[in-house]
């Protein structure tokens, strides 16, 4: 039973379109291009974002890797913001959508706190291009976009490809297809919240050179040169 101004969930439900987001970790590059889209659709201010890339180093050298994570709203079906606004300001629609309607929020931060994904941020009141300020702000998913037809603006940008977004309910959809080939994760699952972010985790083997062996005979040749100029086995870990 929704509780707050939601929709029932239209997962799976015939007739009905549910959006949702795949993020391909296998593909982010870390450009940015997706925080700096969404800067420019929306004139987010400094100091705040709708959707973020965590970056983290592991390893030491020469053994490094750097990790790439986007961030952003879950668009969940069981959403625990829209629940703890006491103003309904926060809603879901009826296509999975979490939303806002600026003219009710009061700006208590009591759906900040609900969050578990640090999704949302106060917009400052002194803004120059867009007159709405001292209100809570989130990604949408780009609603007027997909409404006019368009994907989110930061999967317009993604260079390569990342993020892919369709309705979830449409087999045909990428979204569904990739959801339905991979083992996709979601974020924080024991929270109940249902998120629609799905991340493809990055196969070890693929992505980190100390786990696969070279298979070509340039990339042979190219290890055993890396191998015979840095004095030991440590790099490539006896894949030689």
């Amino acid at each position: 039973m929704p509780v707050g101004l939601q929709a029932q969930p239209s997962l799976g439900v015939p007739g009905k379109k549910r959006w949702a987001m795949v993020i391909d970790l296998r593909r982010c590059i870390g450009c940015m291009a997706c925080v700096c889209a969404d800067k420019a659709e929306y004139d987010v201010p400094l100091g705040v974002w709708r959707t973020i890339v965590k970056v983290k180093d592991t390893g030491s050298y020469p053994n490094t890797k750097r990790h790439f994570m986007p961030r952003l709203c879950n668009h969940c079906d069981n959403p625990p913001c829209v629940r703890n606004c006491p103003t309904e300001a926060t809603y879901k629609h009826e296509e999975g959508f979490v939303l806002q309607r600026y003219e009710r929020c009061i700006s208590c931060r009591t759906c900040i706190a609900a969050c578990p994904y640090n999704a949302r941020h106060v917009l400052p009141k002194n803004r120059d291009r867009v007159k709405i300020g001292g209100v809570i702000d989130k990604c949408t998913f780009c609603h007027h976009r997909v409404a006019a037809d368009l994907v989110p603006a930061c999967v317009q940008t993604c260079l390569g490809r990342s993020r892919i977004f369709g309705d979830l309910n449409d087999p045909n959809s990428e979204v569904a297809r990739l959801v339905a080939r991979h083992s996709v994760v979601t974020l924080k699952p024991e929270k109940g919240t249902a998120p629609q972010v799905y991340y493809i985790k990055p196969d070890r083997v693929h992505t980190e050179q100390v786990l696969s062996r070279p298979v070509s005979h340039a990339a042979r040749a190219d290890a055993e040169a890396f191998y015979r100029h840095n004095r030991g086995t440590q790099f490539f870990s006896g894949v030689l």
